[in-house]
């Protein structure tokens, strides 16, 4: 295992990031983090307790006043050299997280890294530019304008899928605003947060700016949540759990931003590029093993394209290489734990009552992948649209396809679930695509693409997917306090408006 990453010997001092060091957690219990691939264990590490929160929360609230203080021009510089340590460090990145994740390493390699740096380099350029309204005399006799200003300590919890980029995606906007914060990661994948925060003490920024703990959501993560001194929480995860973190967050009256479940339909009308439609549904039903909010799950095809459909996707699925993440030529890594991989299977195999697997459904029949949690590229057909294969978020390699007629029918069935994070629809017909992208009520919708994400632009849901922007200018939405200031010019010591009170007094 080492080897791959020397991962005991990284965290031998604790797997809490609490006040610029590492730190064992308080709750008495231990986890062991485990490579998917092979079932070895990583790293068993003790988990954080509640008392381990409130010392984070402490060291953030003490940080507050000065980063908060610091100039935007400060805090850029600091994100700049946060952004080159990180791609210093881009290879030993990319093998933690492939180590904790099963991801394939040319995907750690040419997607989670190289976007995580992006994204700190984005952000770092981005603390420079809060903007707000112009200054003006609005009213006639006073001038206005608008301060953003930072919130406080931000108590945010990610996800297991991408470790690393969701790190980047809660911690760069918060503190590029002028917060400090405390994230709980998923306990499952707790080595890429725990990397990002050394590389962002190392790069200058201060003790207490970035906090790690890693503990359980159900102790540490509703205790975060439910913190007296943090201001915010923004949470990625299940649909589920957003609504006890809404519940949590509303009563004691925080901000909050939920970004939650997705179901992507991926639209294919009849003028479509057919090749380009199968490849395109393969690649995006299949980034990280199906383990992203994003992934194509609910192919349409309009009904002259959908047998070719069909047959052309099944005919690709079963050339992907399922093999170790670390080697090049592997295409699909496995899914995050054994567990995992039983829930996967069992939506699939209650799929088979009502629908037709036609390829996939199992693992895959080869003594080298035995140990690991893999499952074949899957595509299944025939299901009603109300089904739960249609209709519930599987997060795996499963891709549910369906004919419709008109172009109605199939608008309609791509808002046909609860979700509305992302969609893509197929054309080559501009008026076709334009009604698509404003009708599909999705926070991101691509024509002739699925799934390519980039800084300068959000990501965040409709309907039950959430609500608020990750990355982008307008994450600082999510980050920042606006306030209005009135400044009086007039001088008078009777305003007008008065009257309404002292009437026709003198």
């Amino acid at each position: 295992m080492g080897n791959r990453f020397p991962a005991r010997e990284r965290f031998a001092d604790g797997a809490q990031f609490i006040d610029g060091r590492l730190r064992p957690g308080t709750s008495g219990r231990t986890h062991t983090v485990v490579d998917p691939a092979t079932g070895a264990d990583v790293l068993t590490y003790e988990l954080a307790g509640t008392a381990d929160v409130d010392a984070a929360v402490a060291a953030a609230l003490a940080a507050y006043p000065g980063w908060a203080g610091a100039t935007p021009g400060e805090r850029s510089d600091a994100l700049q050299r946060f952004a080159a340590v990180l791609a210093e460090r881009a290879a030993d990145f990319a093998a933690a997280e492939s180590l904790q994740c099963g991801k394939p390493i040319k995907l750690s390699t040419e997607f989670d890294v190289p976007g995580t740096v992006d994204n700190a380099a984005f952000f770092a350029g981005a603390a420079r530019h809060l903007e707000g309204a112009s200054a003006g005399e609005y009213s006639g006799d006073h001038t206005s304008y608008v301060r953003r200003e930072p919130l406080g300590v931000v108590g945010s919890v990610a996800p297991w899928n991408y470790p690393l980029q969701m790190a980047a995606w809660k911690i760069l906007p918060a503190v590029a605003a002028g917060n400090t914060i405390v994230l709980k990661p998923s306990e499952l994948t707790p080595l890429t947060s725990l990397m990002f925060a050394q590389a962002a003490r190392e790069a200058g920024i201060p003790d207490g700016v970035i906090n790690i703990v890693n503990g359980a959501g159900a102790d540490v993560g509703e205790h975060l949540v439910g913190h007296p001194d943090v201001v915010m929480t923004s949470f990625t995860g299940s649909t589920a759990v957003g609504r006890r973190v809404a519940e949590i967050a509303t009563a004691t009256v925080k901000r909050l931003h939920l970004e939650l479940g997705g179901k992507a339909p991926f639209l294919v009308f009849d003028d479509a590029d057919l090749e380009a439609a199968v490849q395109g549904a393969v690649a995006g039903a299949l980034i990280n093993t199906g383990q992203d909010c994003t992934a194509a799950t609910r192919a349409y095809v309009q009904r002259p394209l959908y047998e070719a459909f069909v047959s052309a996707v099944a005919a690709l699925m079963e050339t992907v290489r399922l093999g170790d993440p670390f080697a090049p030529s592997t295409d699909l890594g496995p899914l995050i734990s054994h567990a995992h991989r039983d829930r996967v299977a069992g939506v699939v195999d209650r799929a088979r009552g009502y629908a037709r697997v036609v390829t996939g459904g199992s693992a895959p029949d080869d003594a080298a992948l035995a140990d690991g949690a893999y499952y074949l590229p899957t595509l299944v057909v025939d299901a009603p649209q109300d089904s739960e294969i249609v209709q519930s978020e599987i997060f795996g390699p499963v891709l549910v396809v369906l004919p419709f007629d008109s172009d109605d029918e199939g608008l309609r069935l791509a808002n046909d679930t609860p979700y509305g994070l992302a969609a893509s629809v197929w054309s080559r017909d501009v008026y076709r695509t334009g009604r698509a992208t404003r009708e599909i009520k999705a926070g991101c919708v691509w024509v002739n693409d699925h799934i390519p994400i980039i800084s300068e632009m959000p990501h965040g849901g409709y309907k039950a997917s959430g609500y608020g922007k990750d990355m982008s200018s307008y994450s600082f939405e999510e980050y920042t306090q606006v306030k209005h200031v009135m400044y009086d010019n007039t001088a008078a010591v009777r305003k007008d408006w008065h009257r309404t009170i002292f009437g026709d007094r003198p």
